[in-house]
């Protein structure tokens, strides 16, 4: 689980009606926030909107820094639910490793259009001390730890090299990310998505183990099993 997860976002089946309006809120704050960036989301705009008077948003929220840190958390917990969730039920190393770059890369089709909060936010509060910035950091940091303990999982089942720098591995795979949204956003690159998919693998390939190595961790594994099926004879 990426440690900063929060109940925001993960709604249940039912709620009440105070519940359902700040849902539907954050729902459009978060979608503004993606076009406009976390400092064009006004309570003006938002209230607008929602067909809303200022102080019904207000009502929901202490304050509009207290709605901007709802909306990022309400983005992390959908990258969450997106990406990192569906990627944790493949099995250990490089299937979880690809699966979760491959969903990154999905939602990254849906972003071109709508903008994505992370690297948004990176550009508008890389120098901007506060509260926002530092849940912006935190739910960041927390997606690059999952992928150095996939990557690290990769290299103790020897589908990677055991000599790799993990943190290099990390910066090359999110500088994918920026890339594509660069080219396809920014540029509208036709393309874009397969060439970075196209340089994912070969990243991999780069750093991936011999097949001598592969072989030894596949006898491995079928020693441990017949072991375990052994035992519980």
């Amino acid at each position: 689980m990426i440690e900063t997860s929060t109940a925001t976002g993960s709604r249940p089946k039912f709620l009440r009606k105070g519940e359902q309006t700040r849902a539907a809120i954050l729902d459009v704050a978060l979608e503004l926030a993606s076009r406009d960036g976390m400092e064009g989301l006004t309570i003006g705009l938002l209230a607008e909107k929602m067909k809303m008077s200022k102080s019904g948003v207000f009502a929901h929220f202490g304050s509009r820094e207290d709605l901007q840190i709802e909306v990022v958390r309400l983005y992390h917990t959908r990258f969450e639910q997106e990406v990192f969730y569906p990627s944790i039920k493949e099995a250990r190393g490089l299937p979880r490793l690809h699966s979760m770059f491959s969903r990154w890369v999905k939602l990254v089709t849906v972003e071109i259009a709508l903008g994505c909060i992370y690297i948004s936010g990176a550009v508008e509060y890389d120098d901007r001390p506060g509260a926002i910035r530092d849940h912006l950091v935190a739910m960041v940091q927390a997606w690059r730890n999952a992928l150095e303990r996939s990557i690290k999982q990769a290299m103790e089942l020897q589908h990677l090299r055991s000599d790799i720098d993990v943190g290099q591995m990390v910066y090359e795979i999110y500088g994918l990310i920026l890339a594509l949204h660069h080219d396809a956003r920014f540029l509208n690159i036709p393309g874009s998505v397969e060439r970075a998919q196209a340089s994912f693998d070969r990243l991999i390939e780069s750093y991936r183990s011999s097949p001598l190595q592969e072989e030894a961790a596949a006898d491995k594994a079928a020693k441990n099993s017949k072991s375990a099926a052994k035992k519980a004879a």
